[in-house]
């Protein structure tokens, strides 16, 4: 049963925050518990988070926390848009492929050649957000 689902994508501008946020929201809205990296950080300051001189110890724990978030979704949702995805989204799609667990991908209506060995690892891939629903449904059972 998919109740937790990993929110994963580039988060290096307002636009990806903003459009990650959206997935957020439309999943939340159906009833699933996400986990999105930039806004459900525990145990983090706001300020530890804007790059400018994040410590050892602040990146151990963003990575812990992503990490047991991967551990206990059912399903990664993935934004990978852009010229090419990106190397942290890479990452979150291969582990949720490595734990047998499912990844949609959403790609906003690019049309790009994508990495042939990471696009092996999605199971469905969406345009937009509203296709994203639909595609949970595939994998409820």
């Amino acid at each position: 049963m998919i109740k937790k689902i990993y929110i994963a994508g580039p988060l290096f501008n307002i636009h990806e925050k903003k459009y990650l946020e959206e997935i957020a929201s439309v999943l939340e809205g159906a009833g699933y518990e996400c986990f999105l990296p930039h806004r459900d950080q525990t145990g983090i300051e706001e300020s530890e988070l804007d790059g400018t001189d994040m410590s050892q110890e602040t990146k151990d724990r963003i990575f812990e926390n992503d990490m047991d978030a991967l551990s206990s979704s059912h399903l990664t949702v993935a934004l990978i848009t852009g010229q090419d995805i990106d190397s942290g989204t890479c990452a979150e799609i291969g582990y949720t492929y490595a734990e047998g667990k499912p990844v949609i991908a959403i790609d906003a209506e690019e049309r790009r050649y994508r990495n042939l060995f990471v696009e092996g690892m999605i199971s469905k891939t969406v345009n937009n957000v509203n296709e994203i629903l639909p595609a949970i449904d595939l994998y409820k059972n």
